[in-house]
């Protein structure tokens, strides 16, 4: 008796049926990210694989023409960059900071895959701030995020999914609820990056309600081995700003906090 992949593929064979692909994977993911930040480095994006049917761009919460955007139309020098998977999603997070030039920029972008082909990128979605963006400095902020250590967190210790959200929504909860702040579990050597900010320990100088506004659009991606999320969104409790935050648990508690906000 054949295995059930393999009947599959022989009837696909026989009527004409696609055949399905493989899921996504870590590796994949982080290799496409890779041809994003080589696109961004050289302002070409003939090296991504994009849907053709299907595809957006989307920079600061609007639909924009890719040639017409920072990816597009722009050659970055880029200082750092990261990373984060989210095979849940079939989706990707990428930093990237870029402090030389005439414009330098800090970069937040989430890639959005096919799940049928997961090669296939049908949404590139960026945050980018530049000169003139909330606290923006971007040799600040580049030598925060160099100081940081990120690294693969082991099984025992990875956050379920269902933490990593929930810390992620608190968070941005916070101006509108009261008591969302003292739900998120603050580790006390955290740190918290707001563009050239930086608060020590996190946990400190937080809002408790006061909004009407909550912040929407939000958009996410969950990687349980580097203990992250990041949410796109948003961030209409201070005034309509398109917003990036990034959250990273350790031990159970949040090590650090990454703010990009337009």
């Amino acid at each position: 008796m054949l295995a059930k992949t393999t009947l599959t593929a022989a009837l696909a064979l026989l009527g004409g049926l696609p055949v399905a692909s493989a899921d996504c994977t870590r590796d994949a993911l982080l290799a496409a990210a890779e041809t994003y930040i080589e696109a961004q480095r050289t302002g070409k994006t003939d090296g991504l694989h994009l849907a053709t049917s299907n595809f957006t761009y989307r920079e600061n919460n609007k639909v924009v023409d890719l040639g017409k955007g920072v990816l597009g139309s722009t050659a970055l020098t880029l200082d750092t960059n990261r990373s984060t998977a989210d095979t849940v999603a079939c989706a990707s997070y990428t930093m990237l900071i870029s402090s030389s030039g005439a414009k330098p920029y800090v970069l937040a972008t989430q890639l959005r895959h096919d799940t049928g082909d997961p090669s296939v990128i049908t949404m590139i979605d960026t945050i980018a701030a530049t000169t003139g963006s909330l606290f923006f400095n971007a040799k600040k902020t580049l030598g925060y995020i160099q100081a940081e250590k990120w690294t693969p967190l082991a099984t025992a210790d990875q956050p379920s999914r269902d933490l990593l959200k929930k810390v992620g929504d608190a968070y941005l909860d916070m101006w509108t609820d009261k008591n969302a702040a003292d739900t998120i579990p603050w580790g006390t050597d955290c740190e918290r990056v707001e563009g050239s900010s930086l608060t020590r320990p996190c946990g400190a100088s937080l809002p408790h309600g006061g909004s009407a506004q909550p912040n929407a659009m939000r958009r996410y991606v969950i990687d349980e081995v580097m203990g992250s999320v990041d949410v796109l969104c948003a961030f209409n409790s201070l005034g309509n700003m398109p917003d990036s935050h990034e959250i990273r648990v350790e031990a159970g508690k949040v090590k650090y906090v990454h703010t990009i906000t337009v």
